[in-house]
């Protein structure tokens, strides 16, 4: 069985990836420069919860069929046209939801968490590894246990959250 590779689309989710990855990661590290322990630790909250709600937004779309939609279409439901443009391109929004974003976001809420572990340690005058270890263990559980809730959210509820999604971007579309 031969696949067929979509070279510009892997160039392009690369650039994606790379671009998300660096703008993230400036944003952490600027925001993470000038705030206290809280903010800190809020800016993490922030990273894990987006890295969740695109996995369950990706997770709905992949496991979401069409008919619905094309019903709600025809009653000119808002979000309707736009969820089934999402399912039929549910490869790409998969990759840009759980891989892009999720991914990225996993990556640097592990950074994050290194860094605050990190100030807190140096601000005690501790140089102890186990804290370390026990805040990103933490970070970690937070995030994979979240994803894992979020997929079976996401699977039972699928319709449901491709709709909110196609209803948010129905209000960017101007036609």
């Amino acid at each position: 069985m031969k696949i067929k590779t979509n070279y510009k689309w892997l160039i392009k989710i690369v650039l994606i990836s790379v671009v998300a990855s660096m703008v993230f990661t400036f944003a952490s590290k600027e925001i993470l420069g000038l705030a206290g322990y809280l903010v800190a630790l809020a800016v993490l909250a922030v990273f894990v919860i987006i890295g969740v709600v695109f996995d369950v937004i990706g997770v709905a779309v992949t496991s979401s069929a069409e008919a619905p939609f094309h019903s709600m279409a025809a009653h000119h439901e808002r979000g309707a046209v736009e969820s089934i443009q999402l399912i039929k391109n549910a490869d790409k929004v998969s990759s840009i939801c759980n891989d892009v974003v999720g991914d990225v976001t996993g990556i640097i809420s592990g950074t994050t968490a290194a860094l605050i572990a990190a100030r807190f340690m140096e601000g005690m005058k501790n140089e102890n590894f186990l804290f370390s270890l026990l805040v990103l263990g933490v970070v970690t559980g937070l995030t994979v246990g979240g994803k894992s809730i979020g997929k079976t959210i996401a699977i039972n509820n699928n319709t449901i959250i491709v709709l909110r999604v196609g209803k948010l971007i129905n209000m960017f579309h101007y036609r």
